[in-house]
């Protein structure tokens, strides 16, 4: 398969990358729900063309793709998906050609990945809050995340910051908040003359030897931090006293005397250029952020998270910012805030092999349709804005994409045009289907030349790897390949299997009539029809349920249906003889 411009491989089924950030733009192509085997091989043949051409001519492809002018993007990427489940031939040819099945997606609305994520870094919980606030000052950040190992630990805001300036009385803080040496030696731009910068004050508290040193000895306690300026006596008064550290101020110089007693009473040395007025007021905020950040009550999102569903979340909250995890990893990936949503980009898509809303994946109607490639009917689907519209009246939707190979001047790959050609057996029943034409014949071989197989074998394989029903739940059956449509404003659904051995359906019959009912029910059908077609006799027998479904058929086709089911000899195909006729009789009967 082809590369992205931008080096990537489009493989369909790849793993997904992380967030896009303006970089790559993704555009899904993807087939209709309960898919079958034109609407998978033509969405993985699709994205092979569209991967092709913008390798070779850049985002101006003819056809749609491009959106705009959008100078932030350096590529696109097309890549195959599918809106439900496969089916056993379906899966066959995947496996007989040695392609892994498209991605399952079930619902297109804009997610968190969707957004532009402020990709903020994770900090260390030991950083000081000075380095917190000189980062958020830096890039004009409210919310700072706290992480370890990419896994979030906590938030903290400007707010917490300076609340934490407005509300501290206490002394000790210092050491209840396990200060380090090496916060306070940055956060005073000082050196450690004596100690360890791994040393963390954990007792004692912070004072300022502002009185002789008598009057000293009646405050200072063993672990304290001691800030005072070049004064030998009260240096060697804190040391005595068994102090925990001594700052001394001013830049001033220590005598040697004095930082050899520090050391032998295991109390540290920090000099600093600043007055001790200036280092009392700095030396809180040598503090780690981790006794000031919440780790408790965090609101978060996945990148999977669907924006309708947090957007209440957020309006409720006060908070400016909203920290996103992978929904693979738990991995923090960045900040979102309420004005990032109004940003989101909806997921850009390609619909193959349909053009109806009720057959559309869920929540089609959020997301952004570029092109459109089909050869069924028109139906229902609305865009915002004009796309690009191929609609041939041709067998299968393959047929188109192969032709779209050739107006392009490329030749698909032997794996490419094998899925091609299996499509085309597939959707025409081996050219029995009346949808069949002349050019779906002409690229069924050219394809099975390329790919090196022979039509008639391939074809009887496929369909008894399709015809394998037995195996199946009766509600597997019923949703192999079930569509439904919408007649003016009557809901039908019209479902259907595929044989070579009509002897399988004698069984089945039954436990679909069983079925049907609930089929109605839980789509909310006015009518549900279902083909039990026999390729090789090329007949269907239809069994059928709700309000005058078999009077339907009786005007329709002109025959005389039994209590759940009649047999139509001739009748092979949903798109070009089944349904058009079912129309014709209710627009006749007004219904």
């Amino acid at each position: 398969m082809p590369e992205c411009r931008c080096g990537m491989p489009c493989m369909t089924g790849r793993k997904e990358l992380d967030m896009n950030i303006g970089q790559r733009k993704k555009i899904t192509i993807i087939g209709h729900k309960n898919p079958d085997t034109d609407s998978i091989c033509s969405a993985i043949a699709y994205a092979g063309l569209k991967n092709a051409i913008a390798a070779n001519a850049g985002n101006d492809i003819t056809g749609g793709g491009s959106t705009g002018n959008d100078d932030s993007v350096s590529c696109e990427c097309y890549e195959a998906k599918r809106a439900g489940h496969l089916n056993e031939e379906t899966q066959f040819v995947l496996d007989y050609f040695k392609v892994k099945k498209p991605e399952y997606i079930k619902d297109v609305r804009t997610q968190v990945q969707d957004v532009e994520i402020r990709r903020v870094p994770g900090v260390d919980r030991n950083i000081s809050l000075k380095q917190a606030w000189n980062m958020m000052r830096k890039d004009n950040l409210y919310t700072l995340p706290i992480t370890s190992e990419d896994k979030l630990e906590g938030l903290i805001t400007i707010g917490d910051i300076a609340e934490s300036y407005m509300d501290v009385y206490d002394s000790n803080i210092l050491a209840a908040a396990k200060t380090s040496c090496s916060n306070i030696v940055d956060t005073l731009d000082g050196d450690l003359l004596v100690g360890s910068m791994n040393t963390v004050f954990d007792k004692g508290k912070v004072l300022i030897a502002a009185a002789s040193p008598d009057l000293m000895e009646n405050y200072i306690e063993p672990g304290d931090i001691v800030i005072l300026g070049n004064r030998y006596e009260s240096q060697l008064s804190a040391i005595e006293m068994d102090a925990g550290c001594i700052v001394v101020c001013e830049g001033a110089e220590v005598a040697l005397t004095i930082s050899r007693l520090a050391a032998e009473h295991d109390c540290m040395i920090i000099t600093t250029p600043h007055d001790t007025y200036t280092a009392a007021r700095l030396i809180n905020q040598s503090m780690p952020i981790s006794y000031f950040m919440r780790t408790t009550g965090l609101v978060t999102f996945n990148t999977r998270d669907f924006i309708a569903d947090i957007q209440d979340v957020m309006a409720k909250l006060r908070y400016r910012d909203f920290a996103v995890l992978d929904s693979n990893t738990g991995n923090y990936v960045g900040l979102i805030s309420r004005r990032t949503l109004m940003k989101a980009n909806k997921k850009k898509l390609i619909l193959v092999d349909h053009n109806e809303k009720s057959q559309a994946v869920y929540g089609i109607e959020d997301a952004e349709i570029l092109e459109i490639i089909d050869h069924h009917r028109l139906g229902t689907i609305e865009t915002m804005n004009p796309v690009f519209f191929r609609n041939q009246p041709l067998g299968c939707t393959a047929t188109i994409i192969y032709q779209m190979y050739n107006e392009h001047g490329l030749k698909p790959d032997a794996t490419t045009a094998g899925l091609l050609c299996a499509a085309i057996i597939s959707d025409t029943l081996m050219y029995r289907s009346p949808t069949c034409t002349e050019p779906d014949r002409k690229a069924a071989s050219e394809l099975a030349a390329i790919a090196g197989i022979d039509i008639e074998t391939f074809a009887h394989a496929m369909f008894k790897a399709g015809s394998n029903l037995m195996s199946k739940t009766t509600k597997e059956i019923c949703y192999q390949d079930f569509k439904k449509f919408k007649i003016d404003d009557v809901m039908i659904g019209i479902g259907q299997i595929n044989s070579v051995n009509g002897s399988e359906f004698d069984e089945l019959k039954g436990r679909v009539i069983s079925e049907l009912p609930e089929v109605m029910k839980d789509n909310n059908l006015q009518m549900v029809f279902f083909m039990l077609t026999n390729i090789m006799k090329e007949s269907s027998e239809i069994v059928f349920a709700g309000r005058n479904a078999g009077e339907l058929l009786k005007d329709a086709f002109n025959a005389e249906p039994g209590e759940t089911s009649v047999m139509l000899d001739g009748i092979v195909s949903r798109k070009k003889q089944f349904l058009p006729t079912i129309i014709e009789a209710m627009e006749a009967q007004n219904v």
